[in-house]
C-alpha cells in the first residue's frame, strides 16, 4: 500500500528564502507592510486588498524576527482570522500559525478563563430568555404604561454597556415613549446583572468589560498580557465600539506597536454600537500614528466605482479617497424603475435566468436589501420559477430551537447554576410553564427535591434528573454524551417540530462537529463565539453541484463580492430609512450602507426600484433614493421598463436590452 504525506508548499521553503513584497505589492500595500515603529491606520478602500495587506504584515513581521506568539491578530469573526494566519503560513512558513489570531470576545474570554471561576456564556437568545425571566419577576409591565419588550431592554442595555452613555440618554435619544418607565427599566437591567453574577453567567458585553475592569485593576495581569504582546494588528476598526478601543489601547500599553486596517466609509453597524469616528480620531486616541490610505481597487470594474465614488462624495466625516479599477472599464450600472414590485421581481428572475443561460453560476449572483422583508415578494416569483436561492440576514444554525434544547442539557453540566439551561430544559417536558419550572429550578438549587406535589411530571423530571446524573457520572466526550442526548431528546423533537427531519440533519450536523472539543465547556462556548452559519432548513431546495442564487441584507453582504449585484426596493424610506432621515448621523450611515452594496459587485450593478408601492391604506407613488439621484447618465443609466416580444427594455435607449426570452404565462397584456 502506497504511503501520502501531504505536505503544504511553505513546508519546502529554503531557510534562506525571503518574500520579495515589492514586486508583489502595490506603493501603498508595501507601505503599510513595511511600517516600523509606531502607531499606524490603514484605511483600506472597499476592493483595495486590506486582507492582503494584513496577511503579508503578519508575514513580513516573522520574518524579521518577531516571535509569532508575541502578535495578535483581531477581527470580527473567527474565520477570518484563520484564514489570515493560513494565508500568511502558505506565504512564508509554519511559524505563522502561532500568532495569536481571533475575535475581541474570543480573546477577552481565553483570558477570562484564567482569572475567574468557572462561568457560562449567554449567546443572544440565551441573554433575551433571562431578560424575559428578570422582565417578569420584576412585573414591570403590570405598571399600567408601555414596557419594553425583552429586546428593546438588552438594546438598552448593551448601548449602556458598549457606547458608555448612561441609561437615561440611551432612552431619551432612541426610546423616549419609554421615559415614563425609567426607574422600572433601572430596575430591570440591575436584576439582569445579579441573575448572571448569582449564576455564574456572561454574556457577550461582560466579556469586554470584564477584561477592561481586569487589565484597569490588575498591575500584574496587565504588564503580562501587554508585556506579551509586539504588535498588535486590528482588522475592521471601523465597526470597532468604545470598548473594544479601550481594550486595544490597554493590550499596546507596553511596547505601543498597533496597526488599525479599516475603511470609515463601510462603518455601517451603529445599531450594534460600532462608531466610525474611532477610526476618525485614531491619532488622537494612538498619538504620532501614521496614516496611509489604499485606493487601488481589485475587484470591480470603473463604472461600478465611479458610482462607489460618487456616493463616497455625499458621506461627511470620512477620510479622502477616490477608488480607481486596476481592472479598468466595463458596463456602467444601471438604475431600474419598474412599475410594481411584482414587475421588479420578474425583471430580476429573468435577468437571473439569462445570466445563467450565458454561462455564469447562480451563485455568482447577488440580490441585496435593505430589509429581510424587502425580498418577499422576490422569494415567491423565484420559487415560482424553481430558481434555488439562499437568504442571508435569518438565524444561525446555532441559534435555532432545536439545536439550543440539546445544548441546554451539556450547559447544565457545565454550570448546574445556569437558570436559563434549567428553564429550557424542563420547558420541554408536557405541561410544565414558566412558573413550574421556577419552582423546579429553586427546588434543584437547593437540593430539596420533592416531586410528590406534581405527579403528572414524575417520570419526565425523573427522566431528565437520570440522563443527567448517568452523563455527570460516566462523563463521556461531548459526541458521546450529545449522541445520549439525542437518544432522549429524538421524541421530544418529533412531536414539537412538523419540520423535524430536517432539523435531525441540523443535530446530526451538530453531531459530527462535537468530536474536534474535547469538554462540553469547550462545545458550547465555542458556539455561543462563532455560531454555525446555516441550517438544512435555510438551505433546503439548493441543486446539489450547483451553488444558489444569493439573497442577502447588505449587512449580511459586507465582506463578500459576486460577479452581478442587485440592489433591490431603493426607494427613499427604505434607503435611507424612514426612522433615520431626521438624524444626520443615521442618514450618513444609511449612505454607507448603500456605498457598502454598490462595492460588492464585480462587473454589473443594478438599482432596483418600483414606481408604485402598496401599503395598509392603499397604492402610492415612489421615489427613488435620494442617494441616487443627481448622478449623471454617464455614470447611472437609467431602465424604464417596458414589455417586449423580447423581453424587458429600457424605454429611454431602445439599444439596451435585458435581452431575456418573455415567458407567456406571466406576460400582462395590455
Amino acid at each position: 500500500m502506497k504511503r501520502f504525506v501531504l505536505k503544504s508548499e511553505s513546508a519546502e521553503r529554503r531557510p534562506d528564502y525571503r518574500i520579495d513584497y515589492g514586486s508583489v505589492l502595490n506603493p501603498a500595500q508595501y507601505k503599510a507592510v513595511a511600517h516600523g515603529g509606531g502607531p499606524a491606520l490603514v484605511v483600506a478602500g472597499a476592493g483595495t486588498g486590506k486582507t492582503r495587506t494584513l496577511v503579508y504584515r503578519v508575514a513580513r513581521l516573522i520574518e524579521s524576527g518577531v516571535d509569532p506568539d508575541q502578535i495578535v491578530l483581531l477581527t470580527f469573526t473567527r474565520r477570518a482570522a484563520d484564514e489570515m494566519i493560513e494565508r500568511a503560513s502558505s506565504l512564508l512558513d509554519g511559524r505563522c500559525r502561532l500568532v495569536r489570531g481571533g475575535t475581541f470576545h474570543g480573546f477577552c474570554h481565553g483570558l477570562l478563563s484564567q482569572h475567574l471561576p468557572p462561568y457560562t456564556l449567554l449567546d443572544a437568545e440565551d441573554a433575551a430568555d433571562l431578560m424575559h425571566h428578570v422582565r417578569s419577576q420584576a412585573g414591570a409591565a403590570r405598571n399600567g404604561s408601555l414596557f419594553p419588550n425583552r429586546n428593546t431592554l438588552l438594546a438598552i442595555q448593551s448601548a449602556h454597556v458598549n457606547r458608555q452613555e448612561s441609561v437615561a440618554d440611551i432612552v431619551s435619544a432612541r426610546h423616549p415613549s419609554h421615559l415614563p418607565a425609567l426607574d422600572a427599566i433601572r430596575e430591570v437591567l440591575n436584576r439582569y446583572a445579579d441573575h448572571k453574577l448569582d449564576q455564574h453567567l456572561l454574556d457577550f458585553d461582560d466579556l469586554l468589560v470584564r477584561t477592561l475592569d481586569l487589565l484597569r485593576t490588575d498591575a500584574v495581569v496587565k504588564g503580562r498580557v501587554s508585556g506579551g504582546i509586539r504588535h498588535l494588528l486590528l482588522d475592521e476598526f471601523q465597526d470597532t465600539n468604545a470598548l473594544q478601543v479601550d481594550l486595544a489601547a490597554e493590550l499596546c500599553a507596553v511596547h505601543g506597536q498597533v496597526m488599525a486596517v479599516g475603511d470609515d466609509a463601510q462603518s455601517i453597524y451603529g445599531f450594534r454600537g460600532s462608531d466610525h469616528r474611532h477610526i476618525l480620531s485614531f491619532g488622537d486616541r494612538f498619538p504620532g500614528a501614521v496614516v496611509i490610505t489604499l485606493e487601488e481597487n481589485y475587484r470591480s470594474v470603473q463604472p461600478i466605482l465611479n458610482v462607489a465614488n460618487g456616493l463616497l462624495e455625499l458621506t461627511k466625516q470620512v477620510y479622502p479617497k477616490r477608488l480607481s479599477a486596476v481592472r479598468g472599464m466595463g458596463e456602467v450600472p444601471a438604475l431600474v424603475k419598474a412599475r410594481t414590485v411584482v414587475e421588479q421581481s420578474r425583471f430580476i428572475c429573468q435577468m437571473v435566468l439569462n445570466l445563467r443561460e450565458s454561462g455564469m453560476e447562480l451563485g455568482q449572483i447577488a440580490i441585496l436589501f435593505r430589509n429581510s422583508r424587502d425580498s418577499f415578494d422576490l422569494e415567491t416569483a423565484l420559487t415560482q420559477r424553481g430558481i434555488p436561492f439562499v437568504k442571508y440576514g435569518g438565524l444561525r444554525l446555532s441559534e435555532s430551537a432545536h439545536v439550543k434544547d440539546v445544548l441546554s442539557i451539556l450547559r447544565i453540566l457545565v454550570n448546574p447554576a445556569d437558570g436559563v439551561a434549567w428553564n429550557r430544559a424542563l420547558s420541554l417536558l408536557d405541561g410544565i410553564g414558566p412558573k413550574t419550572a421556577a419552582d423546579f429550578i429553586a427546588q434543584i438549587r437547593s437540593d430539596a427535591y420533592d416531586w410528590t406535589a406534581g405527579v403528572r411530571y414524575k417520570d419526565q423530571i425523573t427522566d431528565l434528573l437520570s440522563l443527567l446524573t448517568e452523563l455527570k457520572a460516566a462523563r463521556p466526550k461531548p459526541d458521546a454524551a450529545l449522541r445520549r442526548i439525542l437518544e432522549w431528546y429524538g421524541p421530544v423533537l418529533r412531536k414539537k417540530f412538523e419540520d423535524h427531519v430536517k432539523r435531525g440533519q441540523d443535530l446530526e450536523v451538530l453531531l459530527e462537529m462535537s468530536e474536534r472539543y474535547g469538554t462540553y465547556a469547550e462545545l458550547v462556548t465555542k458556539l455561543s463565539l462563532e455560531p454555525i452559519e446555516a441550517t438544512a432548513v435555510d438551505v433546503a431546495g439548493a441543486e446539489a453541484g450547483e451553488k444558489p442564487l444569493v439573497l442577502s441584507t447588505i449587512h449580511s453582504a459586507k465582506g463578500l463580492e459576486w460577479k452581478v449585484v442587485f440592489v433591490l426596493q431603493c426607494l427613499d424610506g427604505v434607503i435611507p430609512s424612514l426612522y433615520s432621515i431626521d438624524n444626520p448621523d443615521q442618514v450618513d450611515e444609511e449612505l454607507r450602507l448603500l456605498y457598502v452594496a454598490a462595492t460588492r459587485a464585480q462587473d454589473m450593478l443594478l438599482f432596483t426600484y418600483p414606481a408604485l408601492a402598496r401599503s395598509g391604506s392603499g397604492d402610492y407613488f415612489t421615489k427613488p433614493s435620494r442617494f441616487l439621484d443627481g448622478f449623471p447618465e454617464t455614470d447611472l443609466e437609467p431602465w424604464l421598463l417596458v414589455e417586449e416580444g423580447s423581453g424587458f427594455k429600457a424605454l429611454d435607449d431602445p439599444t439596451v436590452t435585458a435581452d431575456v426570452p418573455q415567458d407567456p404565462e406571466n406576460r400582462e397584456d395590455g
